[in-house]
């Protein structure tokens, strides 16, 4: 396992690495010789790789893609969008990185729009007389036809440069590949326990009465949430914003945040960084913002040291208030609805063009409010990040809603450090709302973005009890999936991620875009609305169902259940704490350890929340439990 980085031409100065914290792992200048067979060509287009590639292999990442999974044959432009409409590279948070099954993943240092043509032959590789051997009226036959013959290759475009840096990754598989990555991208985020916890975001148009309101009915009616979001309409001005409290709908701020605070949630405030005139620090940024406005509001450029001062420091004083967080909105810009964002031709102080700020606007942006943050622990929302962005506290998010796109992106985020939750918003009807909900509980973030809802989903659909049920279950999970975050920060390994990673032998995962490990022990395989079942495959040794215990082994299974299809490592233990309704410095979790699979000799993995980074406890299930101030042993079970 290493990381090599092989220098092309004369790169660009403003490239993602240029601003990422500092690597967690070793970066050697030498390659191998598998790693030289990239060859490099300049021309007037820009930039030109290729690298020889085995047409069978598997190809995955370029970031966080809805529309596709399987990379192999076709093209990616790698583009920031808020609207994705096919598999074309376009995303929310498209990296240039992507790793394969043939022992190597390849990260392109750069923040043009790159194209990657994953698998694509010359004419003197002519492989003959192949083709389509039948008449067909399907274009998806038609257009699924891949003859390249033997010899394949990657290209690899990037506009406007004159040289680029690669790194050339390799290991034993997907997962030792893309968890070097994450190390040097800085290691992966380690968010607080109160962050994993479940995330209510209140209509736009609640004023400071409703919030409390809503606040109110969650305790009184028992069921867990950590934090509660406020949509726009907290500022006097949304679009562009003006970061001021609205005087109208919240009188007294510091009034509100306090008595939240005192019920136990924390609070996220949205925003974008189109920065309105009425805002407090927006004449202080004229000098340092692009030549385009964006809804009448400057675009700070967070390349430049002023403006990440200026607009981190007044974000310090909402932080001083009791805000824990920001949700950062409209920093993917659309090519589809509207396009409302700043053009590519757009300059900037820093000497960025906007195509370059586009690459980069979303990453920097997190960087900037986690500054303001004072880089204490938190789990905020973004909805774009781009290269080398792991160690940011931050989900992605989409105003898209298809339930199957959702469920892909879940599985393709693990390839290119990016956390995503697959928010719930409305609902058909209640067996829809469950199995979102369903989903997102098995999810890096727990979140109910009720932005447009006058009140909670579940009220509107009868189904309060079973949702309190799910959010239980999420605070059972958390000891668990912190765990999995510790493992993510301090060896870069997904919290989240596609079976292939884990089961790369396994040629049956190399095409599964539905099914993913949430942890190291956990294989979550969610139900759409309105199935009432569905396949579910298991690699190969024996697998417990996690809400029966019914043991399964390797293969294809039927799965009819009312609850998401959730299936447990042999020999895993997983630590199921007692459900509380939100999380403070002083909470103390009771564990039961589920033993699955073996009475003796197994080992639980449990991270304790130390405020600034965790200390992990590692000993025997069935012997004594370590001293610890978050976990209080309550018992076993064994299972199987």
């Amino acid at each position: 396992m290493s990381v090599y980085r092989l220098r092309y031409g004369t790169p660009e100065k403003t490239v993602p690495s240029a601003f990422a914290p500092k690597p967690l792992c070793a970066v050697s200048e030498e390659p191998p010789e598998e790693a030289r067979r990239i060859a490099f060509t300049l021309s007037r287009r820009g930039v030109l790789l290729t690298l020889p590639i085995n047409p069978l292999i598997g190809i995955y990442g370029f970031g966080l893609q809805m529309k596709g999974f399987q990379c192999r044959g076709t093209k990616k432009y790698i583009r920031p969008n808020a609207d994705p409409v096919a598999n074309s590279g376009d995303s929310h948070a498209p990296v240039p990185f992507f790793v394969t099954t043939a022992g190597f993943g390849l990260y392109v240092d750069t923040a043009r729009y790159a194209t990657f043509y994953c698998g694509t032959a010359r004419k003197e590789n002519a492989p003959g007389t192949g083709g389509l051997s039948r008449l067909t009226s399907s274009l998806e036959e038609l257009y699924a036809v891949q003859n390249t013959g033997k010899k394949t290759e990657m290209v690899i475009e990037i506009p406007e440069a004159s040289g680029v840096d690669v790194y050339y990754i390799t290991g034993e598989n997907i997962l030792s590949i893309v968890s070097q990555y994450n190390l040097l991208s800085g290691g992966g985020c380690l968010p607080p326990l109160w962050g994993l916890g479940c995330f209510y975001r209140c209509k736009t148009e609640f004023d400071q009465e409703k919030v409390l309101a809503m606040a109110k009915t969650f305790r009184q009616k028992h069921l867990p949430c950590d934090i509660l979001g406020l949509e726009p309409g907290w500022q006097s001005q949304a679009y562009s914003c003006s970061y001021r409290w609205s005087e109208q709908r919240f009188p007294q701020p510091e009034k509100l945040l306090d008595q939240l605070r005192k019920e136990g949630f924390h609070v996220n405030l949205w925003e974008h960084a189109f920065t309105h005139p009425s805002a407090p620090i927006y004449k202080d940024l004229v000098p340092y913002s692009g030549d385009y406005l964006v809804w009448g509001g400057l675009v700070p450029d967070f390349a430049t040291p002023e403006a990440r001062r200026i607009f981190a420091d007044f974000h310090r004083t909402l932080h001083n208030q009791g805000v824990s967080g920001f949700k950062l909105d409209e920093c993917d810009g659309s090519d589809y609805t509207g396009s409302w964002t700043f053009p590519n031709c757009a300059s900037f102080p820093s000497g960025m063009d906007g195509e370059q700020y586009h690459s980069l606007f979303g990453t920097l942006y997190a960087q900037v409010i986690t500054e303001a943050l004072n880089r204490e622990p938190t789990l905020s929302e973004v909805r774009n990040l781009g290269a080398l962005a792991a160690s940011y506290p931050f989900v992605l998010y989409s105003d898209l809603y298809g339930h199957k796109d959702f469920l892909t992106a879940l599985c393709n985020a693990g390839f290119s450090g990016l956390l995503w939750a697959p928010e719930v918003r409305h609902a058909r009807d209640a067996e829809d709302l469950v199995r979102r909900v369903q989903n997102v509980i098995f999810s890096p973030q727990a979140l109910i973005n009720a932005f447009y809802l006058d009140e909670m989903p579940w009220e509107t659909h009868g189904c309060a009890d079973r949702i309190r049920e799910l959010f239980n279950l999420r605070m059972s999970l958390i000891p668990y999936l912190y765990t999995a975050f510790y493992d993510y920060r301090y060896e870069g390994k997904p919290p989240v991620r596609a079976l292939v990673c884990d089961f790369e032998k396994d040629l049956r995962t190399h095409e599964i875009k539905d099914e993913y490990l949430f942890g190291d022990s956990l294989l979550v395989a969610p139900i759409i609305a309105p199935e009432k079942s569905r396949k579910v495959y298991l690699p190969e040794g024996r697998w417990f169902d996690f809400f029966t215990g019914q043991a399964y082994t390797g293969g294809l299974h039927e799965i009819c259940t009312e609850n998401i299809p959730v299936f447990v490592r042999e020999n895993a233990v997983i630590p199921m704490a007692e459900p509380v309704e939100y999380i403070t410095g002083r909470t103390c979790f009771e564990i039961t350890l589920r033993i699955y699979g073996q009475k003796e000799g197994a080992v639980c993995r449990l991270a304790e929340d130390e405020g600034n980074g965790g200390r992990l406890l590692a000993f025997s299930a069935d012997g004594p439990f370590p001293e610890s101030r978050r976990y209080r042993l309550k018992g076993r079970e064994y299972i199987g």
